[in-house]
């Protein structure tokens, strides 16, 4: 039996899998986050649900994704490292044991600012701060900042770019926002949100901003699975339309293409 049959298979008719199935989704996981990782729980998930092996609910990520995952983990089938928890981390100080070691160090961390050489200011801003990671592969491969809004920024956090895109202004520089957020109601009125915020803060020439990811057209070309958008007490809810898709569904090799095509 092939991997695709396997997951066809796996319908979750019944209450509770055989062994075979649960192999099945087993060899799902491994193949997908081994040609991805690092990935999240979520992508994992969202994975799973494209390829057919689980269904798409809530039971499903907490029941079968995060149970199979740990347990995987804990019995040597798959690395910890290939999978990532950019919600949660670990804070400590860097250390040196000697000035020579220091040195080695930062020779080997040293590179010039492509940024500071680039024509243009650059900004990649990302919704979600568990695909901070995924991104932040490919925005560190060109300099390019990476902002991790969670949700709708703040004007604190919005007054630290309007700083950026003056200096930059000064140096005779547009400066280019590239988002990337959830298709549902308060996701596609972020780039609208930092464009009012930053005309607030004084910024309104030589910037334009884009909404990169997610749009209708993807969800279409890549057969995205949906969820039922939340309306209720959703004042943002009012003029979307239709059923909202999580960032997260896209496929990771798509999302960094489309992430260095930008940086």
């Amino acid at each position: 039996m092939t991997a695709a049959e396997a997951y066809e298979s796996c319908s979750i008719r019944r209450s509770r899998r055989t062994k075979a199935e649960i192999g099945a989704i087993k060899t799902a996981i491994f193949e997908i986050v081994e040609d991805g990782q690092p990935m999240t729980v979520r992508q994992v998930f969202y994975q799973l649900v494209v390829r057919g092996a689980i269904e798409k609910t809530e039971e499903q990520y907490q029941g079968t994704v995060i149970r199979l995952l740990t347990d995987m983990r804990l019995a040597g089938e798959l690395p910890f490292h290939w999978i990532t928890d950019e919600s949660r981390r670990r804070r400590i100080t860097e250390t040196y044991d000697s000035i020579s070691e220091a040195v080695v160090a930062t020779a080997k961390f040293y590179r010039r600012s492509a940024l500071r050489e680039c024509s243009d200011y650059i900004e990649i801003w990302c919704e979600k701060d568990a695909l901070a990671g995924v991104l932040w592969d490919a925005t560190s491969d060109y300099d390019v900042p990476l902002m991790v809004s969670r949700g709708m920024p703040s004007i604190t956090f919005l007054h630290g770019t309007a700083e950026e895109i003056r200096a930059a202004a000064r140096q005779g520089k547009n400066a280019y926002i590239y988002q990337f957020g959830d298709h549902d109601p308060s996701g596609v009125l972020i780039p609208k949100t930092i464009m009012n915020r930053l005309i607030d803060l004084g910024i309104s020439d030589g910037l334009i901003i884009e909404r990169v990811a997610l749009t209708e057209e993807q969800i279409t070309e890549f057969n995205l699975p949906t969820r039922p958008t939340k309306r209720d007490g959703n004042r943002h809810a009012n003029g979307f339309e239709g059923d909202s898709v999580e960032l997260d569904a896209l496929p990771l090799d798509v999302l960094r293409a489309m992430v260095s095509e930008v940086s």
